[in-house]
């Protein structure tokens, strides 16, 4: 993988990250943030004409935090000679470390929504206003629920149609236990469906470009990478990732004014959460005062109040225009398919590639060969966005 020379140079460098690779395996945040028994707490919720709090269960932990704390912060880090490399493998621990937090807190109110504020943020005014003005625009020429449906295994047949323009082979496999419709488990190159879903052809269009597309790109682009960190991800990678799965949808000509208001109530709701909404309120703002219907709006509920206060769900539209306003000044975006990586690390991505410690992204996007968009009024709200 690496050249004899080079790994002789940085044998230091590749110690560590072989130590961060073995200590990270068990704590990938989507194997525990998803309840047990969504389906249940569900019902109940509805029975009660939206009045129960939902009590949810989570994964048991599969690990010893204090230990894993110990074993990241021991690392010799001052080892590694190249300063913007050392600097960046400090920000993983730390990343890491915010991650352990983060899963140890689950279901344990407001510590699991701090951690997760240290983590993922939440979003500024300028976001706020931006999903306000999203809001404005009238999308009632799609209507998802008046096309054909489609369920699970429609669903599996779809993506492994899709599937066959990579050539990677990955597992497919149904789960009631997730809150998206369909998300990928990066370690065990698994993408995941919810069982129960109804899809709509454009639901499967947006899904396919977006979890195959670029998750399961940068998964595979990941793995042949010298350098393991290029998989466990790099510091604050969600809001790049997800901006990249994003414009996807965009240039596969899938994205709609519904989804992108859909992200637009992601941001409103984990705005509730700072506001202390519980799930019942935050439900509220969502089918009563926003109109949408009762699946949708418990589905954007359960995304944001999943583990006590779950903030990630604001970084899909930050990172979408992040990326967006890259892709369209004309800079090449191939670096950011090398990994779980962060647009922010760019310039040291190069610089790895430059030193024999990095390679180019094998595996590349392929709605990003051809804008094939073909709505405007997008263009017109990504370049108003702030």
């Amino acid at each position: 993988m690496i050249e004899p020379k080079i790994a002789e140079a940085y044998q230091d460098l590749i110690d560590i990250d072989a130590n961060l690779n073995r200590l990270v395996k068990s704590i990938e945040l989507l194997n525990y943030i998803n309840p047990l028994n969504i389906e249940s707490e569900k019902k109940k919720f509805f029975a009660s004409k939206f009045k129960y709090e939902p009590q949810f269960k989570y994964p048991k932990i599969k690990f010893n935090g204090y230990k894993l704390h110990r074993l990241f912060f021991s690392q010799r880090l001052e080892r590694i000679n190249d300063e913007d490399i050392r600097q960046l493998y400090e920000d993983i621990i730390y990343e890491y470390s915010g991650l352990i937090e983060c899963i140890e807190t689950i279901g344990k109110g407001r510590k699991f929504y701090y951690n997760s504020l240290k983590s993922f943020g939440t979003p500024t005014e300028n976001y706020i206003e931006n999903a306000k003005f999203i809001l404005r625009f009238d999308d009632s020429e799609f209507d998802e629920d008046m096309l054909p449906m489609y369920n699970a295994d429609d669903a599996v047949s779809y993506f492994n149609e899709f599937a066959k323009r990579y050539d990677f082979s990955f597992n497919i496999k149904t789960s009631t236990n997730i809150a998206a419709a369909a998300m990928v488990l990066n370690n065990s190159q698994t993408l995941v469906i919810r069982k129960n879903h109804k899809f709509s052809k454009n639901q499967l269009q947006v899904l396919a470009n977006h979890e195959i597309g670029v998750h399961m790109v940068t998964t595979f682009n990941a793995v042949e990478q010298p350098l393991k960190v290029f998989s466990n991800g790099f510091p604050n990678n969600v809001e790049t990732q997800e901006g990249l799965a994003v414009l996807s949808e965009y240039m596969s000509d899938c994205l709609t004014l519904t989804r992108l208001k859909e992200l637009s109530f992601r941001i409103i709701a984990v705005e509730s959460l700072a506001k202390g909404y519980s799930f019942s309120d935050t439900f509220d703002l969502l089918f009563n005062q926003h109109k949408l219907n009762r699946d949708k709006a418990f589905s954007i509920t359960l995304r944001v109040h999943r583990g006590c206060g779950f903030t990630k769900d604001h970084l899909y539209l930050t990172g979408l225009k992040k990326i967006y306003d890259l892709n369209i000044s004309g800079e090449d975006i191939s670096n950011l398919l090398t990994g779980k990586v962060n647009l922010e690390y760019s310039e040291l991505i190069q610089k790895l590639q430059d030193k024999g410690l990095a390679k180019a992204a094998r595996h590349y996007t392929d709605s990003y060969l051809k804008n094939n968009n073909s709505n405007t009024n997008l263009d017109f709200i990504l370049k108003s966005l702030k």
